[in-house]
């Protein structure tokens, strides 16, 4: 399917494989999804480099934008900071080349979440409000950057910037289409409550309202069937580990461990995901020092930790 000569054509399969990547990015080993992405957009913009300046310049150079994006997205999981932020900025600049902000937006907000992992909230929250002053309301991207601005000013713990960006991202899930993606990279769950709320009310100590938020999530978003398809093997597993951070933050072992243990189950590994084993890791250890199950979990975490070393992207 890729050996057309068209350019339409070509444009054509690469938007395919755009839409599958999208929705498998999430559920595979992010060396596995950078190599095969990255494999796509080196062809990608070997046709586009034929293609010179002529009519379908611009949606091919969008298309390899678009995987530029998926790149940023897996070498992000893999814990590779600085490909991803490179990937990114040449998503950003395609996007201004095809004057679709949209893409700049979601390139934006992987950048935003690197921040946020790295434990920078301020950096975080202003490269959030970047990239909803880039997109407009009633895109997914705008509500999603509308909530990513929203739990960096809860690790900040600016509760009055919370509140603002919670009700800015309520506005925006309200003005999503009905139709919108529920499922893959470039999506937002659908809910009363604007994503990352479970979080954000975790990071502001209120462990119990972040307990019944985060099991309505385990409940909506990350129903069995879902879970079985892979679909969302990343964020079903961060909820779990929120769930079990705000139950550590309530004095409950037994259930902050089973939390802890059932996100690390799952095979895919990730960077944001780590990261928040290591903080719950933290957590336990801060709470309940001599327990025996404290131990044990963090044999699980170094374990996972481990793995996620050996990985890598496989490529520049």
């Amino acid at each position: 399917m890729m050996n057309q000569d068209s350019p339409g054509a070509v444009t054509d399969s690469l938007n395919e494989l755009i839409e599958h990547y999208s929705l498998t990015i999430c559920a595979v080993s992010p060396d596995v999804a950078y190599g095969e992405v990255l494999a796509v957009r080196s062809f990608a913009n070997g046709v586009l480099k034929g293609v010179g300046t002529g009519p379908r310049y611009k949606d091919l150079s969008l298309a390899v934008g678009w995987l530029s994006c998926l790149l940023g997205i897996a070498a992000c999981d893999s814990g590779a900071h600085g490909a991803s932020h490179v990937w990114c900025t040449d998503a950003e600049r395609r996007s201004a080349e095809a004057g679709h902000p949209e893409l700049a937006g979601w390139a934006v907000l992987t950048r935003s979440m690197i921040s946020f992992y790295q434990g920078q909230p301020r950096q975080s929250a202003l490269l959030a409000s970047r990239g909803q002053a880039m997109t407009a309301i009633g895109t997914t991207a705008h509500a999603k950057l509308a909530a990513q601005e929203m739990r960096a000013a809860a690790m900040s713990g600016d509760i009055a910037s919370v509140e603002k960006a919670r009700r800015r991202a309520t506005e925006a899930m309200s003005r999503l289409p009905s139709d919108g993606l529920t499922a893959g990279a470039f999506s937002i769950a659908s809910g009363e409550e604007p994503p990352y709320t479970a979080t954000s009310l975790m990071l502001l100590g209120r462990f119990e309202e972040s307990v019944a938020a985060t099991e309505r999530v385990l409940r909506t978003c990350y129903q069995p069937e879902a879970q079985q398809r892979g679909e969302h093997a990343s964020g079903y597993a961060r909820a779990l580990l929120i769930l079990g951070l705000a139950h550590a933050g309530n004095g409950d072992l037994d259930e902050a461990v089973a939390a802890g243990h059932a996100a690390l189950a799952g095979k895919r590994t990730a960077w944001p995901t780590l990261t928040l084993a290591g903080k719950l890791d933290q957590a336990l250890e801060r709470n309940f020092t001599n327990a025996h199950q404290v131990k044990h979990y963090r044999a699980r975490y170094l374990e996972a930790s481990h793995r996620l070393r050996l990985l890598g992207p496989s490529g520049g």
